[in-house]
């Protein structure tokens, strides 16, 4: 897996990231949920499996009762929306408590895969809709939107878009749970950030014996290009979002509180943003 940083130059609509993420969705859609090396095609067995899904019962709780901290015991969605939802790790457990799951990813493959997933365990009350960058094809508004490490994978100028995109679909009095990833926990003397490139040295200044031999000897056909190394893996890129950003779209919005948690994976800080959206 090649995983990388774009922080600029953004993806057309369409194009690389979506191009990208449907090869994962057809040659190793569960790694590219999480990157575990069990959860490879070829290693995932019934074990491997378990705990994959079992990951997604956990970080719905997680949803949940962050909910509830703030918003009351009592929550209960009705209507949830899981954007990016990939081959249904949060989708189908998510089905246990909700009347209404929409699963919305970008991904043909991994969108065929979450069906299977679902067929397999006699759910009626789950929807796969295919993804774009305005969610075109996703109807209403939800009492509960959640989306988790997949923002990440989006150049930021699609993400902020897709961002405020969702938590408009959030209903009155509604909740959202939004992942995104704003740092690297290596660069502490630039706060997280990729530092600039040292500008590069200046070529030495030739001596005369360099300059003679210049002068009188031929100069050498240039060596053939080296063969391109050989890629199985489709790139995987993460993006940093500007908190500051995504905090105007939500007070533009009319939120009035975010609570914010920190998270931590493999050296990459994000946050847990849940907010409410404000009544009518």
């Amino acid at each position: 897996m090649t995983v990388a940083t774009k922080e600029s130059a953004p993806d057309a609509p369409g194009s690389e990231t979506d191009i990208a993420w449907e090869r994962w969705g057809a040659q190793d859609p569960y790694y590219a949920v999480l990157t575990e090396p069990r959860f490879r095609t070829g290693r995932f067995d019934q074990g491997a499996r378990q705990d994959f899904f079992l990951s997604g019962e956990l970080d719905v709780a997680h949803i949940l009762n962050t909910v509830r901290r703030y918003g009351g015991e009592s929550f209960r969605p009705s209507r949830v929306l899981d954007f990016g939802c990939g081959v249904g790790r949060l989708a189908l457990p998510l089905a246990a408590v909700a009347d209404e799951v929409i699963g919305v990813d970008v991904s043909p493959s991994m969108l065929a895969e979450a069906r299977r997933n679902a067929e397999e365990r006699g759910l009626q009350n789950v929807r796969w809709v295919q993804s774009d960058d305005t969610l075109s094809l996703v109807e209403g508004q939800f009492d509960l939107v959640c989306s988790h490490i997949v923002l990440q994978h989006i150049d930021v100028a699609r993400g902020r878009l897709l961002f405020q995109r969702l938590a408009g679909l959030v209903r009155p009095g509604g909740w959202a749970l939004i992942h995104i990833t704003f740092a690297w926990k290596a660069f502490a003397s630039t706060f997280g950030q990729v530092p600039p490139p040292a500008p590069p040295e200046p070529p030495p200044t030739p001596g005369w014996r360099e300059r003679l031999r210049a002068f009188f000897l031929p100069s050498r056909p240039p060596s053939p290009p080296l063969p391109e190394p050989v890629q199985s893996d489709p790139e995987m890129l993460m993006h940093f979002y500007n908190l500051s950003e995504l905090m105007f779209l939500l007070h533009a919005a009319g939120v009035s509180h975010v609570h914010l948690e920190f998270v931590d994976h493999g050296g990459v800080i994000g946050a847990h943003l849940a907010f409410q959206a404000a009544d009518s």
